[in-house]
């Protein structure tokens, strides 16, 4: 099968059914105890000329070169599990985020394209297993450290410790190695800043004007808290507006919130957004002990009252969830159809913090 077949059996499947995302993998990860070692690898070491006094423990993203056989297990679990679409272990691939452990962009560029490779391994094979339903690889572009419309010092407001250029590029760097690897789709996640989103955006678009293979966008916000805002201040209709232009596969939200608390947000979504609804919840919130105590079947229950309400597209689960929480959701949707997207008038619709719309 193509890219361009897969892409297109992607938005046939979207249209039959509510599609399932993989759930956390940095939960998965912690529970194998690896240590030092195992981030390292054969390469990663002083013999290499990498400084040894720098811990690697807990870059997770690395593992995509140096524990290639844990990163696929998880896929294989995740679509065993029921998801239609798994990412790819590149949350924190960027030049800047990989900065903290002091990675060469070489580094960086290897682990994206390693990852987008084992993810696209991991789909065909269940895509040849079970044909009526295929399996695709998303590129996980995550957040990053840094932050374009937010001080980095609290005494001066117009303080930045990144440019807009520094973050373009970074993305640009990121997005190549994911398409050059094989993703179906990107999904820039776990959106803080919406600035820091546009940059990648703009980098993703400009590399289409250049001759790179156009795939899907999925853009997936977080809303930090009950204020219904983002961390950069906007409110769910404000965020839309301000990436709408991008003309998305999807928009939605993920992380920061559990279910309960995350529904009037979707609903938020769902009632403005003239292309699919996607939401991936964490377990609930966090205890005391930082751990996740949410269960499988409490999860699935709130997204199948999402589900039922005609409020998503696509769902699945960020922190503390497991292959078990995306096997009790995929059984809860799976009767149910997906939201219809809903046809809005035109007008001109701006967005600051918060949204603004001026019908004809």
């Amino acid at each position: 099968m193509t890219r361009q077949d897969r892409i297109a059996a992607l938005h046939a499947a979207a249209k039959e059914r509510i599609l399932v995302l993989d759930g956390s993998w940095g939960v998965m990860i912690q529970r194998r105890g690896l240590e030092e070692a195992d981030f390292r690898g054969d390469r990663f070491v002083a013999a290499n000329g990498y400084d040894e006094k720098h811990q690697m423990k807990g870059n997770n993203d690395i593992l995509c070169i140096t524990r290639p056989d844990i990163i696929s297990d998880l896929h294989d679990q995740y679509y065993g599990a029921g998801a239609d679409i798994s990412e790819t272990n590149t949350f924190s691939g960027t030049v800047l985020a990989q900065d903290d452990y002091h990675l060469d962009a070489q580094a960086v560029w290897d682990i994206n394209l390693e990852g987008a490779r084992l993810a696209r391994a991991a789909a065909d094979r269940w895509t040849a297993k079970e044909p009526h339903k295929p399996r695709f690889a998303a590129g996980s572009i995550g957040p990053l450290t840094k932050m374009l419309s937010m001080s980095s010092d609290v005494n001066d407001p117009g303080a930045r410790s990144v440019t807009f250029d520094q973050v373009y590029e970074a993305y640009r760097h990121q997005v190549k190695a994911l398409n050059e690897g094989g993703v179906d789709l990107y999904l820039i996640e776990t959106i803080t800043d919406t600035l820091n989103c546009k940059a990648c955006i703009k980098a993703i678009k400009d590399l289409e004007d250049e001759g790179l293979p156009a795939l899907p966008i999925w853009i997936s916000g977080t809303i930090t808290d009950r204020s219904g805002r983002t961390l950069s201040g906007q409110t769910a209709e404000a965020f839309w507006n301000s990436v709408r232009h991008a003309k998305p596969f999807a928009v939605g939200f993920n992380c920061a919130l559990g279910a309960d608390l995350m529904r009037p947000f979707i609903a938020e979504l769902s009632r403005v957004a003239d292309t699919l609804v996607a939401a991936y919840p964490n377990a609930g919130l966090p205890n005391a002990m930082g751990q996740y105590d949410e269960q499988p079947h409490e999860t699935a229950h709130f997204i199948e009252e999402w589900a039922a309400s005609g409020l998503v597209n696509i769902v699945g689960g960020c922190c503390g969830t497991t292959p078990d929480h995306i096997r009790h959701v995929a059984e809860e949707v799976a009767p149910l159809k997906p939201r219809e997207i809903p046809e809005r008038p035109v007008a001109m619709r701006l967005a600051g913090l918060e949204p603004f719309e001026l019908v004809a």
